[in-house]
């Protein structure tokens, strides 16, 4: 904890995970902490309004599972005491590119199969303990109040959902956007005389159908470990995720550039067929499904640069997807939300946040993470985005290191520790790594 406060009031926009990780590292630099969000922020673990992609697979990687065991002491064990599979990522994982297994490895990370709906709820359940949190539920967020000068932020504008509820301003010291991919941010600083905020878009125009089944199957291949993952690749481009979750079976299906997976069961299971690993459709075939297929489309990665504005507005940051929305397939968004909460943590324990450092600081903590998942993206020819000879020379080594991990464990562990976000993309480059990759994997 701090050992004091360095505000009053701050106001968190969004009350989804990024934001309620925001409310936690700012709990012990604020008074009073508000979290907005326009949905009833149930206590059952279930998908919200808000948050149309609940339905699907998420994956939170080492390095996110760390931090919230850091932010909330024992949270890995009140999962594992609801029955949540748990393993290591090394193996209880099963990654296989262009259909091929990379060999197992120990990697002394953990993985957490609890889904997003439950982690947002114990999530929120620890953050309601917290005295000087408050949430403001189905409340819409109607835009920010500035001061005289339009220097700083003073407040927020909202109004509850309620019918006949009248708008009011919640004053603020500080506010923290974590609005996600919807965000108006950009919107709300152009109408104040602010730079137009710049943008990468990565299009890749993704979908992913997703069913769940009533366990046990006729057919299991996962056993006791936690998901088979054939991943995407420029050579075959569907994908697929088929977990066990603490109480179902989830295959997500993926397709790019306009291969949409069918809503409809039937081609759901064709889908699944043509995957190439036969175990997946083996496993489902005769399986009961819970309910119908539901899809999500994701049409493009977006990181909004801050860092490169000339003008920030005081006490104003962006955090979550409202800063960068990742292609989901490669399971970053909940962990680098949870990166972005100790960045915004180290700021606070200085004082107020000051805009243009902590975006700056922000955008290194994202730089990572999109490296490897816009230009693993990159690599399909079709992709829109902006390539440079690093990511082209890039997705070549990795092409090599996958196939070489294959019978190399060493280089399993090292893609892994890299893809869980616990080592930084550089790793791989290190001289023993390209030796290793350059001999095949002998």
């Amino acid at each position: 904890m701090m050992s004091g406060y360095v505000g009053d009031r701050a106001v968190v926009l969004g009350g989804s995970i990024a934001g309620s990780l925001a409310a936690r590292v700012l709990a012990d630099a604020y008074r009073e902490v508000t979290v907005v969000d326009r949905d009833d922020l149930t206590e059952r673990a279930e998908p919200r309004h808000a948050t149309p992609q609940g339905h699907h697979i998420h994956a939170l990687l080492a390095r996110g599972q760390q931090i919230l065991d850091e932010l909330f002491p024992g949270f890995t064990d009140e999962l594992i005491a609801l029955k949540v599979p748990t393993g290591d990522f090394g193996t209880s994982l099963t990654w296989f590119f262009k259909g091929t297994a990379i060999k197992r490895a120990e990697t002394g990370l953990t993985c957490v199969a609890a889904g997003r709906p439950l982690l947002e709820n114990r999530i929120r359940h620890r953050i309601r303990r917290l005295p000087n949190v408050v949430f403001r539920e189905q409340t819409d967020v109607l835009g920010l109040v500035a001061s005289a000068d339009r220097g700083a932020v003073s407040g927020v504008r909202v109004q509850s959902r309620v019918p006949g509820s009248a708008e009011e301003v919640l004053a603020a010291d500080l506010v923290v956007d974590t609005t996600g991919r919807g965000t108006r941010t950009p919107r709300w600083l152009a109408e104040l005389g602010y730079p137009e905020v710049a943008e990468e878009r990565v299009t890749m125009d993704l979908t992913y159908t997703t069913c769940h089944f009533r366990g046990p199957l006729p057919f299991d291949p996962i056993g006791e470990d936690i998901a088979l993952l054939p991943v995407a690749t420029p050579a075959f481009r569907r994908g697929a995720i088929f977990a066990r979750m603490p109480d179902r079976y989830s295959l997500s299906l993926t397709g790019v550039l306009g291969d949409r997976p069918p809503t409809d069961y039937e081609g759901f299971l064709a889908y699944a067929e043509s995957l190439p690993i036969p175990e997946v459709y083996k496993a489902l075939r005769d399986a009961e499904p819970l309910g119908p297929p539901a899809s999500f489309r994701f049409p493009a990665s977006i990181r909004r640069r801050y860092e490169r504005q000339a003008r920030h507005l005081g006490g104003l940051v962006v955090m979550g997807d409202a800063a960068c929305v990742f292609n989901p397939v490669y399971g970053q968004g909940m962990s680098v939300a949870a990166i972005q909460s100790l960045v915004l943590r180290d700021h606070l324990r200085q004082g107020p946040p000051e805009p243009r450092a902590f975006f700056r600081d922000l955008a290194r903590a994202i730089d990572g993470p999109w490296e490897m998942s816009a230009g693993a993206d990159l690599g399909f020819p079709e992709v829109r985005g902006r390539r440079t000879l690093k990511s082209r020379l890039g997705n070549a080594y990795i092409t090599r290191l996958q196939a070489a991990a294959a019978v190399d464990a060493e280089l399993s562990k090292a893609f892994l520790r890299t893809a869980g976000l616990v080592d930084p993309p550089q790793s791989l480059m290190r001289p023993r790594v390209i030796s290793r990759v350059l001999r095949g994997g002998r």
